[in-house]
C-alpha cells in the first residue's frame, strides 16, 4: 500500500508541476486557461468566479462551465493534473486572451515552461535531499573514513538477481561475521568463492538482512561472478545555502548525461543496433519505487528528481503530441512567414499521441513479463 501511495504521490507531483509551468505562464502572458485541474476527469468540482456577482461558486461534476473566469477543479484520477489552455487548438486567433493570436515567441514561452518547470521541481528535491544528508560517491582507490560499500547495479538473470539483491543495498560483510572495509575486499572475497554458496549481511534502509548465493565461475562479458556493480559512498549533508548550488550543479549534470543516452538510444534506433539502454513504462517505473522506497526518504526524493528530469527531456524532444514538437510547429510557422494547416498539425499530433500510446502499451506489456518472469 505504502507503495502505491508513493507511486501516485510521485507521478502526480511530476505531473502536475508541469502543467502548471504552461498554466502560470499563460495566465503571465494575457493568456485565458479555460480550467486547471488537480488530478484528471472525470471532474468531482470545482470553483469559479460568477460574472455577475464576483464572488465564488461551486460547481459539482461534470457540468459544462462557460465562463470568462478560470475554472480551478478537483478530479477523479489523483496523477496529476491539466490545464485547458484558450486557443492551443488553433481556435480565436482574433481575440487577444487565445494562445492562438500570441506572437511565436510568447507561445513557445508558454509551451516550453511545463519542461523548465520539470528541472525546477528536479533542482528543489534534490537540494532538500543535499540537506537532509544524501550517498555520494567517493574516490574508492583512496581510503575513506566512514564509506560504505553500496550496490549500484544488478544485472538480470545473475546469481545476484536470484539472491533478491536490489539497487541501493549496501554490503556490510559476511554472515559468518566478517566485515568488508572496500569494494575490492569484496571482489577478492567473491572471486576466491566462484562456485560456492556464500552468505553476504546487507543493510537494506533500517533492515539487516542476510542473502544467500553462488558466485559463478564463468559470468557473460561485462558481468562479474554476481553480476553487480559496486560504489564506495558516503552519507554527506549540506548547509542549505550550499545544497541549493550544489544541487544546480547535480541537476545540470544529469540533464546532461541523460540527453547523451536518450540521443544514444535514438541513434541507435535508426541505424538499427541494438539499444544498450533498458527501457521501462509505468510497471517498471511501480517496481523501482517499491526499492527506493524501502531504502527511505533520501532515495525517494532522488529517484523522484530523476524522473522529473526524464520527464522534462522527453517532453522537449521534437515529436507530434509533445511540447517540443508543438514548438517545432512554431518555428516552422516563424520560418514560413504564415500557420502551418491546423488541420495538417492536429492530424501529426493525433498520430503521434496514438503511436506514443502504442510504445507505452508495448512496453507495458514487456515490463509486465519481464516482472512476472
Amino acid at each position: 500500500m505504502l507503495t502505491i501511495i508513493v507511486f501516485i504521490l510521485i507521478l502526480g507531483v511530476l505531473i502536475f508541476v508541469h502543467e502548471l509551468g504552461h498554466f502560470l505562464t499563460a495566465r503571465q502572458s494575457g493568456i485565458k486557461a479555460d480550467e486547471f485541474g488537480f488530478g484528471f476527469p472525470p471532474r468531482i468540482l470545482g470553483v469559479v468566479k460568477d460574472e455577475k456577482s464576483g464572488k465564488r461558486k461551486l460547481v459539482w461534476g461534470g457540468k459544462e462551465v462557460r465562463s470568462k473566469f478560470t475554472i480551478y477543479s478537483i478530479n477523479w484520477i489523483p496523477l496529476g493534473g491539466f490545464v485547458k489552455i484558450k486557443g492551443e487548438d488553433g481556435e480565436g486567433k482574433k481575440e487577444k486572451d487565445s494562445f492562438a493570436a500570441k506572437p511565436a515567441l510568447t507561445r513557445i514561452k508558454v509551451l516550453a515552461a511545463g519542461v523548465i518547470m520539470n528541472f525546477i521541481l528536479a533542482w528543489v528535491l534534490i537540494a532538500i535531499a543535499l540537506t537532509i544528508g544524501a550517498p555520494e560517491a567517493v574516490d574508492s582507490a583512496q581510503a575513506v573514513p566512514g564509506a560504505h560499500i553500496q550496490v549500484t547495479d544488478v544485472a538480470g538473470n545473475s546469481p545476484a538477481s536470484a539472491m533478491g539483491m536490489k539497487i541501493g543495498d549496501e554490503i556490510i560483510g559476511t554472515g559468518g561475521g566478517t566485515k568488508f572495509q572496500s569494494v575490492s575486499d569484496l571482489q577478492n572475497y567473491i572471486n576466491s568463492h566462484k562456485g560456492q554458496q556464500i552468505d553476504l549481511e546487507i543493510k537494506r534502509g533500517s533492515q539487516t538482512i542476510d542473502l544467500k548465493g553462488a558466485p559463478r565461475e564463468n559470468a557473460p562479458s561485462g558481468q562479474g561472478a554476481l553480476g553487480i556493480g559496486l560504489a564506495e559512498t558516503i552519507t554527506r549533508s549540506y548547509p542549505w545555502y550550499q545544497s541549493i548550488w550544489q544541487g544546480l550543479l547535480d541537476v545540470l549534470n544529469l540533464i546532461w548525461a541523460m540527453v547523451v543516452a536518450i540521443v544514444g538510444i535514438l541513434k541507435s534506433l535508426m541505424t538499427g543496433h541494438s539499444v544498450g539502454a533498458d527501457v521501462t513504462g509505468p510497471v517498471g517505473i511501480a517496481v523501482l519505487t517499491k526499492q527506493v522506497t524501502a531504502l527511505g526518504l533520501v532515495y525517494v526524493l532522488k529517484f523522484a528528481a530523476l524522473l522529473s528530469i526524464n520527464l522534462g527531456i522527453i517532453n522537449a524532444i521534437p515529436f507530434p503530441a509533445l511540447d517540443g514538437g508543438r514548438i517545432l510547429f512554431v518555428l516552422i510557422e516563424k520560418i514560413k512567414g504564415r500557420p502551418v494547416s491546423q488541420k495538417v498539425e492536429q492530424t501529426f499530433h493525433t498520430v503521434g499521441f496514438l503511436l506514443l500510446i502504442l510504445l507505452m502499451i508495448v512496453i507495458t506489456f514487456r515490463d509486465v513479463g519481464k516482472y512476472i518472469k
